[in-house]
């Protein structure tokens, strides 16, 4: 009688699916698993920036020089290439190199690795009903992420951002100013010897300031466009949408960062032992005016967009790659 009834089950009652589980003689039905974010190694971020930063390393050195220019040194963009290769050659363009790695490895992987995680999260407790995934946090809990992800990276790398304006500076100071660090490792033994331990953190508040305001115009902007894209033109998730979205995000970065930027380069650049934010503020305000603001920022987009644009294409070609090795299927 009972493999009769069996018989007569219709089989999706017989089987034992996704929905249904035995426990003894009862039939329990669960909900189907809910999908969660994938989650990408720690790394990845600082990987991406420290790529981007060799592309875009000359950049970064012109944007340095012209906030810190003193005397007849060129004014233009050009002018700053043409002296850098005239008195240093091509070689002169990657000068502090190693510190702007080191920058990478302590600051982005921080920050973007935080920020990573706090995102997860966040999006693994809620779930669009229309599409079934994750949802995305909204704009202001991503800008609310990424401003805390970006202090504490800020303070992370301070000590490599510190010797990265130094050695990037040193070649335009008076022979007898120059520093002369041999690379990263050097010029933190000797910053530590000469000048104490509190030579790793000057300027660390400015400096953590502008990696918030960074991490928040960079990330979250960047998501939020990329987001924006998918959802509103017929783009998918691939290198044009990457690009795009990358470049509005550095745009909007340059922007947001410029004031905070030029303050933190002239602290951390100064040879003074007592050098403060307010006396540098009034310092500038004094000989330039509103306009010191925003001096630089031509050479601190063409940085950030290229930068920008590089750091997430790197990154979401890591993802692609972690993706494909671990056998995930889909989008990001």
């Amino acid at each position: 009688m009972q493999s009769a009834k069996s018989e007569g089950r219709p089989a999706a009652a017989t089987s034992i699916t996704t929905m249904e589980k035995r426990d003894g003689d009862k039939a329990v039905v669960s909900s189907p698993a809910k999908p969660r974010p994938i989650h990408y190694p720690f790394w990845f971020g600082g990987s991406a920036s420290s790529m981007a930063a060799c592309v875009t390393h000359p950049l970064d050195l012109v944007k340095v020089r012209l906030q810190t220019r003193t005397g007849d040194m060129p004014k233009s963009m050009s002018g700053t290439f043409v002296h850098i290769i005239k008195h240093n050659g091509i070689r002169g363009l990657y000068n502090g190199l190693s510190a702007s790695l080191l920058r990478q490895l302590t600051y982005s992987t921080t920050r973007f690795g935080i920020y990573e995680e706090m995102k997860n999260r966040f999006s693994s407790k809620k779930t669009d009903p229309t599409t079934g995934k994750p949802k995305p946090p909204s704009l202001p809990l991503l800008i609310a992420m990424a401003s805390t992800s970006g202090f504490i990276g800020g303070i992370a790398g301070n000590a490599a951002d510190v010797l990265n304006v130094r050695m990037q500076h040193d070649a335009a100071l008076p022979a007898g100013q120059r520093r002369n660090y041999a690379h990263a490792g050097d010029g933190l033994v000797r910053m530590v010897r000469e000048e104490g331990a509190a030579s790793l953190f000057r300027g660390v508040w400015p400096n953590s300031a502008r990696a918030a305001a960074m991490t928040a115009s960079q990330l979250a902007s960047y998501d939020v466009f990329k987001r924006t894209l998918l959802r509103l033109t017929p783009m998918q998730d691939n290198l044009a949408t990457h690009f795009s979205a990358s470049f509005l995000a550095g745009v909007v970065a340059a922007t947001v960062t410029s004031p905070i930027d030029v303050i933190k380069t002239r602290v951390m650049s100064a040879t003074g032992g007592d050098v403060g934010v307010v006396g540098v503020l009034r310092e500038v305000y004094a000989k330039e005016g509103m306009r010191w603001m925003f001096k630089g920022w031509v050479p601190s987009f063409l940085r950030l967009g290229p930068q920008t644009i590089c750091t997430f294409l790197f990154l979401e070609s890591h993802r692609k790659v972690y993706r494909k090795i671990n056998g995930i299927e889909g989008p990001v």
